[in-house]
């Protein structure tokens, strides 16, 4: 279902996007200019901005961007938060395998359970968030050691513990850094028997998950 869209909203959005470094001040006849807009609706939309300090206009008419824009603008710089972004793909990949979903980052030589969600099953592998793992063992290890391209699985049978399998696949920005690993695990027996089904999981959920990522920074 298409997302609805409110033409007045973007229109006004439109109007603060005409100001930048060179167009600091802007006239009625030059938002107009810049925008294509009628007068009379900038002048509609520009009251509207100016009541909530988006705008504000001087005694000549001339607009320039208004102090409510400055006080969001620390909290943009702040970053999306990620666990807002990974958290319900983690959901996702339990629902769908019924095993244990994390989220890796590396720090230094070392790989960090930064967000996990653990399986449905009585038995299953259990780590809790946070726990520190070394990167030469492991599915998500070499994926943050830099072992794979986007889109491509890592897969560890009994690596750190004979009973336990893997599969992880690297998140890479809009820019193409690499910013974690998305992994999937459970015990070896079970988790074998599903493998490719959960290849496909990972492969889907992490193509998800980056389409969400911001240009901008995030925070953990």
């Amino acid at each position: 279902m298409a997302q609805r869209r409110v033409e007045a909203v973007e229109r006004a959005l439109t109007l603060l996007e005409a100001f930048n470094e060179d167009h600091r001040e802007l006239s009625l006849t030059e938002l107009s200019q810049a925008t294509g807009f009628y007068k009379s609706t900038i002048l509609r939309l520009m009251a509207s901005l100016e009541v909530f300090g988006f705008v504000v206009r001087d005694e000549r008419g001339i607009y320039r961007i208004g102090p409510a824009c400055a006080r969001l603008s620390p909290l943009a710089g702040e970053g999306v938060r990620l666990e807002g972004l990974v958290r319900p793909v983690l959901e996702a990949v339990r629902d769908a395998s019924g095993e244990t979903a994390s989220f890796y980052i590396r720090d230094g030589d070392e790989r960090v359970c930064l967000y996990r969600e653990n399986g449905r099953h009585e038995v299953r592998h259990h780590l809790e968030q946070g726990a520190r793992l070394s990167l030469d063992r492991g599915a998500a290890g070499r994926i943050l050691r830099g072992a794979s391209k986007a889109g491509e699985i890592q897969v560890s049978m009994g690596e750190r513990e004979p009973s336990v399998a893997a599969a992880a696949i690297g998140i890479f920005r809009p820019g193409g850094e690499l910013l974690g690993a998305l992994a999937l695990s459970g015990p070896r027996e079970r988790f074998t028997e599903s493998l490719e089904r959960h290849r496909q999981t990972l492969i889907e959920k992490a193509a998800e998950l980056e389409a969400r990522l911001p240009h901008g920074p995030v925070t953990f």
